[in-house]
């Protein structure tokens, strides 16, 4: 039915074409084909462009009807949202070219007076189209915004602040159910669908080590939207001009207003440099762990060598990990340690110390 209809129309076309522009066609094709002008008038011309774009369209009707398919599936695909502010662009880039035109349209040039306006529409359209889908994250921000602007200002804000964005590395880690539990978190925890998808794929690998892994990320978020009482959503907006998972959450973030939640220092300082505020678990797990300082003594096992000459290694219960200077000889062994300075970072704390004996013997 669309393929006789897209044959119609262009018959029209070439029915129309040759009634305006046949007899005048004929007369340029007479020293050629010595046709005598126009055999019959503008209705024959009309008749005969009218059969010629016919049987065009036969060959024709098929690209365009497939063409259409995929402009309709591509259309299907896209988020209402994007489709939505395309519209918007393609709009005021119509209003744009026919604003431009109007002065234009009094320059004596019949060329600009007849195919400029078809120009300038094509062209702004697909500028304004372009502008309204690749810009619609910040336009939305802006919207958002202006809402929180008028009426009721804090509620709205504290509302958006509340959204915590968790991202697969925090997930797998676990950690945030325990800290939910204990209601330290509060607001809506915000799974992504691409998150979920990602950990879906995780825990389907071949690799043993990552489907464990991701198991168990599927079981931390079963615990916590049936066990904890915490408000959990599933966030199904997607980019799909975006393939990394992490781009896409700093994305989200920023057009929900939403916090990140992760442990990957990584995205730590892609969120710091977007400027889309972070909650880094390891940095509360520093900040909890009991504060050591220069000077203090320490016992502990030092357990295996260190990276430099006559270093050696131990572990507090918490993790962290302290090397001793000249710790070596004392592998396997339980012994005082003096602190002499601790570095901490988002990714951990270290404590660098030496045994108490070679500072007494000194």
């Amino acid at each position: 039915m669309v393929r006789r209809f897209i044959q119609l129309i262009i018959t029209i076309i070439g029915g129309g074409l040759g009634f305006s522009i046949g007899a005048d066609l004929f007369m340029l094709l007479d020293p050629l084909l010595n046709i005598g002008g126009s055999p019959a008038g503008p209705y024959i011309s009309a008749a005969v462009g009218a059969i010629l774009f016919f049987l065009l369209s036969t060959w024709l009707a098929e690209y365009i009807v497939n063409f259409m398919r995929w402009g309709e599936d591509a259309l299907i695909k896209l988020p209402i949202t994007d489709v939505l502010f395309g519209a918007m662009g393609l709009i005021i880039g119509l209003i744009v070219a026919f604003l431009l035109f109007l002065p234009i349209s009094y320059i004596p040039l019949p060329f600009i007076g007849d195919y400029l306006p078809i120009i300038f529409s094509f062209l702004f359209g697909y500028m304004g189209f372009q502008v309204g889908f690749r810009k619609r994250d910040e336009l939305m921000s802006t919207f958002s915004i202006g809402k929180l602007s008028k009426g009721k200002k804090d509620e709205p804000k504290a509302k958006a602040e509340n959204l915590k964005l968790l991202d697969t590395s925090v997930i797998i880690d676990g950690r945030i159910a325990d800290i939910c539990k204990t209601g330290f978190i509060e607001g809506t925890l915000v799974i992504p669908q691409f998150v979920l998808e990602e950990l879906q794929h995780i825990a389907d690998s071949s690799d043993v080590l990552k489907r464990n892994r991701g198991r168990r990320g599927l079981d931390i978020l079963n615990r916590i939207q049936k066990e904890l009482k915490v408000k959990v959503t599933i966030e199904e907006k997607d980019f799909d001009d975006i393939h990394e998972v992490d781009s896409k959450l700093v994305r989200l973030a920023k057009v929900t207003q939403g916090i990140v939640v992760t442990n990957d220092f990584n995205l730590n300082k892609v969120c710091e440099l977007q400027g889309v505020q972070v909650l880094n678990i390891n940095d509360l797990a520093n900040a909890v762990k009991p504060v050591v300082l220069p000077g203090e003594e320490l016992n502990v096992q030092l357990i295996k060598d260190g990276k430099e000459h006559g270093q050696g290694v131990a572990y507090l219960d918490d993790g962290t990990m302290i090397v001793v200077e000249g710790g070596r000889d004392f592998i396997g062994m339980q012994i005082d340690v003096l602190v002499t300075s601790v570095l901490q970072t988002s990714a951990g704390r270290m404590i660098f110390a030496k045994p108490k004996m070679l500072e007494k013997a000194l």
